[in-house]
């Protein structure tokens, strides 16, 4: 059955139409990938086929196949997605690379514009004395974040807060690490952009304002006050953004700004190390 879808994905260009089709039909049919292999020449119902059929529009329309299962593997753990999250990218994981060698043993974490808790997630994961806060804007998003920390078993080590940017924050909190991937698309551009990403993520994780860096102002501006005298503060950008963004973290008063690339050698990550005492 794969292979047929695979050959009308290819008539229509899609560029990964056999991982798709497989896909696709692994999860309409409830099976892994060896059982497919295995049973690929055998009948299906006639009820599967209509359900492996619907999953297969849904790539025609331009949803991507995370979306449609429903969701996606990030740092090697899986993440549920529904409306309100975008889909975790592979870019992202420099990100909690480099936020994993800048926590200290017990330390405290704040992520701003949460989605499905990938970031925090990842980190407390993988630093089992990590504490973390993360904020969303989307109480919807906060769901699948919630159930995404149950599933990797940090539920009892981050506290997921509903509102806008560091209003949700308690005085006299303070933070080791400030992360964020927040919306960093200029508006104009959104519009612009591929099928599966315009008409399947959410505008509020996409759109950063006129010029795409209204989410940095504020992380800039605000961000002191919630961090460490030695903190740090690691934010995800566009690949044309590096300079803007540093910029902005140097007027607030960060020291040490550094910008770094990508697997694919784009600008990805700013780091801003600690702030300037001055």
């Amino acid at each position: 059955m794969w292979r047929g879808w695979r050959d009308v994905l290819t008539r229509l260009g899609f560029e990964t139409a056999a991982l798709d089709a497989k896909l696709l039909t692994q999860h309409g049919l409830g099976l892994d990938a060896v059982a497919l292999a295995v049973r690929e020449h055998e009948a299906v119902s006639e009820a599967d086929a209509i359900a492996v059929a619907a999953l297969l529009q849904r790539r025609m329309s331009g949803e991507s196949v995370a979306r449609i299962i429903g969701e996606r593997e990030f740092y090697g753990l899986a993440f549920g997605l529904n409306a309100a999250t975008l889909e975790p990218r592979p870019d992202t994981e420099l990100l909690v690379d480099m936020a994993l060698g800048a926590m200290p043993a017990g330390g405290r974490l704040l992520d701003l514009g949460t989605g499905t808790g990938c970031i925090p997630i990842a980190i407390l994961a993988n630093q089992s004395d990590a504490i973390g806060v993360a904020v969303d804007l989307s109480a919807e998003a906060l769901v699948a974040a919630e159930a995404n920390a149950a599933r990797h078993g940090v539920t009892e080590r981050i506290a997921l807060r509903h509102g806008s940017w560091f209003e949700p924050l308690q005085s006299g909190e303070r933070f080791d690490l400030i992360v964020s991937n927040p919306p960093y698309i200029a508006s104009d551009i959104v519009e612009t952009l591929a099928a599966e990403v315009r008409d399947f993520d959410p505008r509020l994780a996409l759109d950063g304002g006129p010029d795409g860096l209204a989410p940095y102002r504020i992380i800039a501006q605000q961000a002191p006050a919630w961090l460490k005298p030695d903190g740090h503060v690691l934010l995800e950008i566009g690949y044309d953004q590096g300079a803007a963004v540093s910029a902005l973290l140097l007027e607030a008063g960060f020291a040490d700004v550094t910008v770094h690339r990508d697997l694919g050698g784009q600008d990805r990550v700013v780091w801003a190390q600690g702030l300037d005492a001055s």
